[in-house]
């Protein structure tokens, strides 16, 4: 495998995945230089109005027995046996979503958890969780396949109403997460007063890092190879994927800035202050890790960094021990009292 703490010597992708930075100079990626005055106001407002939702937390059908072996097949660890559900609960606006419900197979649930995702969506729930005991709600986030898609959001997911701080599909995200807490407790009225964790990978690391601050019912989180970190810095980087998208639009239009400058994790890791884990890498085409560091650098609180040679490269033959070996990670992190 290749060495931990070095990104891979060569890769097949048209620019550098590393931008020139090391180890050390990521670690001293200060994040934004400037952020909007009201962006406590706005946010705190955001999640006033979608703690006020009802969200009519519905099970519409339960997975059979064996889809998690199944799920599981090929891989080395194996996982504690859980339920898997199909549910539904309403999000800010009055967008419904769906997303799965998992419960132990035995015993009763000691904690909550809400597992966000990447773009890919969230067609099946994750097999093998990083926390035992957990009741996990893994919520398929608005606009985005395959229980959430809708012709209300359009394609590109990352451009949908990015013209206004009031419409950016990113807010509603944020929304969702928060209301995945509500739904969860009321599909599981057990969990209410028990600790509840965030994890997110990707796009659902961002959104996580977005979130998280203003939510006291989290008790700790985890943010994986975590997108939309200083977007000033990220702009100017070449890359695939949704920050390509942002990129373009940025080189035709600077003022976009303004917009973006609501929705920057690194910005909202400066008010977070619950311990949090950051799987970082030193080398990823999709989402720059100038950005990823800068969320890790920005958290306020307890935080542990996980650095992985590389991200987003799935046909790397090295990709399921780094993915093994940061499984291992979390599952510590979030086995600490």
């Amino acid at each position: 495998m290749a060495r931990p703490d070095a990104p891979p010597r060569t890769a097949p992708f048209p620019f550098d995945p590393t931008y020139g930075h090391d180890l050390a100079a990521l670690r001293a990626v200060p994040g934004p230089a400037h952020e909007p005055d009201d962006f406590d106001a706005f946010w705190r407002d955001l999640y006033r109005r979608a703690r006020d939702v009802r969200v009519d937390a519905r099970i519409e059908e339960r997975l059979p027995d064996g889809w998690q072996e199944a799920a599981l097949e090929g891989h080395q660890a194996g996982a504690a046996a859980v339920e898997a559900y199909r549910v539904s609960y309403t999000s800010l606006g009055g967008v419904r979503l769906g997303g799965w419900l998992t419960v132990p197979a035995t015993g009763e649930p000691c904690r909550g958890a809400v597992i966000a995702h990447g773009y890919g969506g969230r067609a099946a729930p994750d097999p093998r969780l990083p926390m035992d005991g957990v009741a996990s709600l893994q919520p398929c986030l608005r606009g985005l396949p395959a229980l959430s898609a809708s012709p209300a959001v359009t394609s590109p997911h990352v451009l949908h109403g990015i013209a206004s701080r009031e419409t950016y599909v990113h807010g509603g995200c944020a929304a969702d997460v928060w209301c995945a807490v509500t739904a969860l407790h009321d599909l599981v009225p057990a969990l209410r007063g028990l600790r509840t964790d965030f994890q997110g990978s990707s796009f659902g690391g961002g959104i996580g890092a977005l979130a998280l601050p203003w939510d006291e019912r989290f008790a700790t989180g985890q943010l994986t190879v975590p997108s939309f970190g200083d977007h000033p810095l990220r702009v100017g980087l070449e890359c695939r994927g949704s920050g390509a998208q942002v990129r373009e639009r940025w080189l035709a239009d600077p003022s976009v800035l303004e917009v973006l400058g609501y929705f920057d994790a690194a910005t909202a890791a400066r008010r977070l202050r619950i311990p949090v884990h950051v799987a970082a890498a030193l080398l990823d085409p999709a989402v720059p890790p100038p950005g990823q560091f800068a969320v890790f650098n920005c958290l306020a609180g307890t935080k542990e960094l996980h650095v992985m040679p590389f991200g987003h490269w799935p046909d790397h033959p090295d990709h399921q021990a780094v993915q093994d070996w940061l499984h291992t990670a979390m599952r510590a992190f979030f086995a600490r009292p």
